[in-house]
């Protein structure tokens, strides 16, 4: 069975390299190999790796914090042109209590105390799906510190994350951006320019990252045997 974690791609070599890293966390916990594809930018395509190897199952997780356009069409896409006949495409990363776990960790690492104001900041979207997901996480993340949690985006979506500080400096407090990013690049570096006093690491290769794609390797894995 192949195991594929597809990426969106960046030209950024950080941002590939990270992807790179996870797969091989997630390589030494099942004791497999794992693909990566990226559905922009840069190659292989889902498609690509599919097609070289139509003779085998595949399970594929799309490294993506939210749904969206990329997790509900762009993937099925690629499934469908690869021809495929035997290919499980599990659920996003998120929104998981696993990565809400991850988030705390880095505001503690950050210097983040109890009393500060927090703003979970995405990368931005405009579809639907990925905003109820997005404010989900922010949800789940005020329920587990205690205090509301405002989410805001570097890019797409309102409010942007400079003017969600902003607004909150008006009550006095320290204002942390809690980053939902999976890596550093051009989008984390736009959260450092946000006026926070504290932002935190992208989730990156923190270790609950990697637990979370092997277990939805391991969940798809079980799941297709089972039916087989």
């Amino acid at each position: 069975m192949n195991l594929v974690l597809v990426a969106h791609g960046t030209r950024k070599q950080r941002g590939v390299s990270l992807i790179g890293d996870l797969a091989a966390q997630v390589s030494l916990t099942l004791d497999r190999p794992v693909h990566v594809a990226f559905v922009d930018v840069l190659g292989p395509t889902p498609a690509e790796l599919l097609s070289a190897a139509l003779d085998r199952p595949a399970v594929l997780v799309p490294a993506f914090l939210a749904r969206g356009y990329h997790v509900t069409t762009d993937i099925p896409a690629h499934v469908d042109v690869s021809g495929h006949a035997d290919v499980t495409v599990t659920q996003a990363l998120g929104p998981d209590p696993a990565l809400v776990r991850v988030l705390v960790d880095r505001l503690i690492e950050s210097g983040w105390c109890p009393e500060d104001s927090v703003v979970l900041a995405a990368a931005g979207t405009s579809d639907r799906t990925a905003l109820r997901d997005l404010h989900t996480t922010a949800a789940w993340l005020s329920a587990t510190i205690g205090s509301r949690v405002e989410p805001a985006f570097a890019a797409t979506g309102r409010p942007r994350v400079a003017d969600a500080v902003a607004a909150l400096r008006t009550r006095g407090r320290r204002v942390v951006v809690a980053s939902y990013l999976l890596s550093e690049g051009m989008f984390q570096d736009r959260l450092r320019a946000a006026g926070a006093d504290l932002v935190t690491d992208p989730l990156g290769t923190h270790p609950g990252v990697a637990r979370l794609i092997a277990a939805r390797f391991a969940r798809a894995r079980v799941a297709a045997q089972a039916q087989g």
